[in-house]
């Protein structure tokens, strides 16, 4: 699918499985002169990184990311942008007695089907959570291209496990820090239960999912290239890419089945000499494409499928049912890893569009703002 006149693309190819040597990505079609330095990357990857807390993985890793190509004196050069973050927490043999066992709500036995057994069966290899810190890297580059248009992104933890958070004043995060809460839960009483059914399940052997809310702040109007490449269509499409995401809703989302019309429309009004909604059921996207309200999507996360709990399976050589049982470090609840994910996978969508509708030009030559921690 191609873009449109314009031609220009933010396109990011992903490299590297969950215990090789390394992961990353190739980020092309950056404009030239986006003020990047490596720390405004780090920043990103140090807040998805395992083995900080006994909510997440104990696999240690510090995903420290080198930055191979694309940027010169601390301002990108127009060339492809090589970012590499190398495994060094990765247990290789801890996998082999496994190969032919597919591990129950894992991509194991599709992929092994898929590929003949060939596939990378390590972790999970390419379908392991492992990879998304290369997509986290590269949102950090998307992110640092759309605050030179003033877009700010915010996701945060909605649920977990059926426990919810209050509803977000939108105003009331815009430049708000990130990182505060252990979880990325912005309702601290909602989050302490969270914390709490998190460990609890640990100490069970389960796991829990949840769901992560992304709002997009200040979007500009006219994003999206209907029908085949809407805005809402392609940031489903980034969100799907992230291993674990079962669904993703915006605005009302399904709760607009079931209102009537008269509920569901939001009415238009003139603020400030600018066309606005009073309300945002359509969540800033009307016919895929961006209306200038904030961009309100949910995307659900099904529980991690690595528990220690017995469960069944089949060896895939012998073609005989048996029980395994899954060791290892593995997080009890990826959701709150996952926020950063779902924000970098958002901004990569918008910069493609915003590149696409030229609302952000092929060099810039104001530098670009810098991340805020």
């Amino acid at each position: 699918m191609s873009g449109n006149a314009l031609g220009e693309r933010f396109r990011v190819v992903s490299f590297g499985e969950s215990h090789g040597p390394c992961v990353g990505v190739v980020v092309d079609g950056c404009p030239a002169g986006l003020e990047l330095a490596r720390e405004d990357i780090q920043m990103e990857l140090h807040r998805r990184r395992p083995g900080a807390s006994e909510l997440v993985s104990r696999r240690v890793e510090r995903d420290e990311v080198e930055i191979l190509s694309g940027v010169l004196g601390g301002r990108t050069t127009g060339a492809p942008i090589c970012l590499l973050i190398r495994n060094e927490g990765a247990d290789r043999s801890a996998y082999e007695w496994m190969r032919s066992l597919p591990r129950p709500g894992h991509a194991d036995f599709t992929a092994h089907a898929k590929y003949g057994g060939f596939n990378d069966h390590r972790g999970g290899g390419r379908f392991s959570g492992r990879i998304t810190a290369g997509f986290v890297a590269a949102g950090a580059i998307a992110k640092a291209l759309l605050r030179t248009v003033d877009v700010e992104i915010f996701a945060h933890v909605k649920e977990i496990a059926g426990i919810k958070a209050k509803d977000v004043d939108f105003e009331a995060i815009k430049g708000r820090p990130k990182g505060m809460d252990p979880i990325g839960c912005l309702d601290p009483i909602a989050s302490s239960k969270m914390i709490a059914e998190i460990l609890r399940s640990k100490s069970e052997g389960d796991s829990v999912g949840g769901i992560i809310e992304c709002i997009i702040l200040n979007p500009p109007i006219g994003l999206g290239e209907p029908v085949f490449d809407t805005l809402d269509g392609d940031l489903a499409k980034a969100f799907f890419a992230i291993p674990g995401v079962k669904g993703v809703e915006f605005g009302a989302g399904f709760e607009a089945s079931r209102m009537r019309g008269s509920e569901c429309n939001d009415p238009f009004i003139v603020e400030g000499g600018r066309v606005r909604t009073l309300t945002n059921n359509s969540g800033g996207i009307l016919g895929g494409i961006s209306n200038g309200m904030p961009i309100v999507c949910r995307i659900a996360i099904k529980p991690t499928p690595s528990i220690r709990k017995p469960q069944r399976t089949v060896d895939l050589e012998r073609m005989e049912e048996m029980e395994l049982t899954v060791e290892g470090a593995h997080d009890p609840c990826i959701v709150p890893r996952a926020v950063p994910v779902v924000e970098a996978m958002a901004a990569i969508t918008l910069a493609d569009h915003a590149l696409r509708a030229g609302v952000i030009p092929p060099v810039i030559k104001g530098g670009g703002a810098r991340a805020t921690p």
